[in-house]
């Protein structure tokens, strides 16, 4: 355990975001987006099971044998904490670990927008972080947590798998609870959840209908409820959420929606000019435009309604693209790359816009 140790430590003083292990390949770091191979040996069979006997949790070994993958977070004193993944490939254990940071990063650290602020601060309804693999979505959530730990005396319960950041009580009574040690699904922690007295309840992933279901439900009865989604735009979180639920479910889970949703946040993560990342940010909210546009079925416009929303706090990645580009921070080639509609940035930044209808506004 000391070489796997010392990979850590050297992953955390190298600042990589993830490392991979496998079996007779070199291990791999992942620094600002690109794979980099480690100089240290080359990870063997025997070794290799000494590590996963070692760091799965007792409570996670029945299902690691099941199921042949599992996820928990593992923790080293004075090197750092990490969401880990241990799999099988070709019959032999393989490891992908991100490196959590100890402490939250502020909206200014993560550069954030300040309308995010004001959305955290809601008094109920769902807010749904949305974003690929890696696009931050976690980070994000957390900092918005911690604004409200910070600011308002709340009771906070986050159902996570597995626990990512660890919240010390601040104005906020704060309880986490990780799935497999703390409970045993989350469906069973979320017909529970409504009895322990929260005002926000913060789930690591909606994964279903049943989840989904559970978040509207407590949003109907005035609590506060944020996760995450895998989407790649605002609007087509929307649908995402709607393909949950049956056909004949989908009318009523969408008036639904459209009453608790306070809004969408939908994040990329660009490269910037001095080698970081930054995200592009879009943001939809329940405006009384686009909760009208839910109500009605008319999901197709809600980008449309995004794009003339900036009074309301909305932007577009688009629009989010063009703002980093001209600030300085990224660079056009990468706004153009992570763009939504590349053809029509381009054309921003030759200082042309057109509106809904395709005409030059400017």
């Amino acid at each position: 355990m000391e070489l796997f140790t010392k990979i850590l430590k050297l992953a955390v003083d190298g600042g990589a975001s993830d490392i991979h292990i496998k079996v007779g390949t070199p291990v791999i770091f992942r620094i600002s987006r690109e794979l980099v191979a480690v100089e240290c040996p080359v990870p063997t069979l025997e070794w290799m099971s000494k590590v996963v006997e070692s760091i799965t949790p007792p409570h996670q070994k029945k299902k690691l044998d099941e199921d042949r993958e599992v996820d928990f977070s593992y923790l080293i004193p004075e090197v750092g904490r990490f969401r880990t993944n241990v799999f099988q490939q070709r019959g032999q254990w393989a490891l992908a670990m991100r490196h959590v940071k100890a402490s939250v990063p502020s909206f200014a650290e993560l550069g954030l927008l300040e309308q995010i602020k004001k959305i955290a601060e809601a008094p109920r309804g769902i807010i749904l972080l949305a974003g690929a693999t890696g696009s931050g979505k976690s980070t994000t959530l957390a900092a918005m947590i911690e604004h409200i730990n910070a600011n308002y005396k709340k009771h906070i319960i986050t159902l996570e798998d597995p626990i990512e950041f660890v919240f010390e009580d601040n104005q906020s009574v704060i309880e986490q609870r990780e799935v497999g040690l703390d409970t045993s699904s989350f469906h069973h922690a979320l017909k529970h959840v409504l009895r322990q007295d929260p005002d926000i309840i913060m789930l690591g992933e909606m994964r279903d209908g049943i989840s989904f279901g559970a978040a509207m439900s407590a949003a109907d009865t005035g609590h506060l409820v944020l996760s995450t989604l895998h989407t790649t735009t605002a609007a087509q979180s929307i649908t995402r959420i709607l393909d949950f639920f049956k056909a004949d479910e989908r009318e009523q889970v969408r008036r639904q929606l459209a009453a608790t949703l306070r809004g969408v946040i939908c994040q990329r993560m660009v490269p910037t000019v001095d080698g970081k990342m930054t995200p592009a940010l879009e943001i939809m909210i329940n405006s009384p435009l686009i909760r009208k546009m839910l109500e009605e079925n008319r999901i197709e416009k809600l980008t449309a309604a995004i794009e003339t929303g900036a009074d309301d706090g909305m932007i577009t990645f688009n629009q989010s693209l063009f703002n980093l580009a001209k600030e300085g921070r990224i660079t056009e080639k990468e706004a153009l790359a992570k763009a939504s509609n590349p053809q029509a940035l381009e054309m921003n930044f030759k200082g042309i816009f057109l509106n809904e209808g395709g005409r030059i506004v400017g």
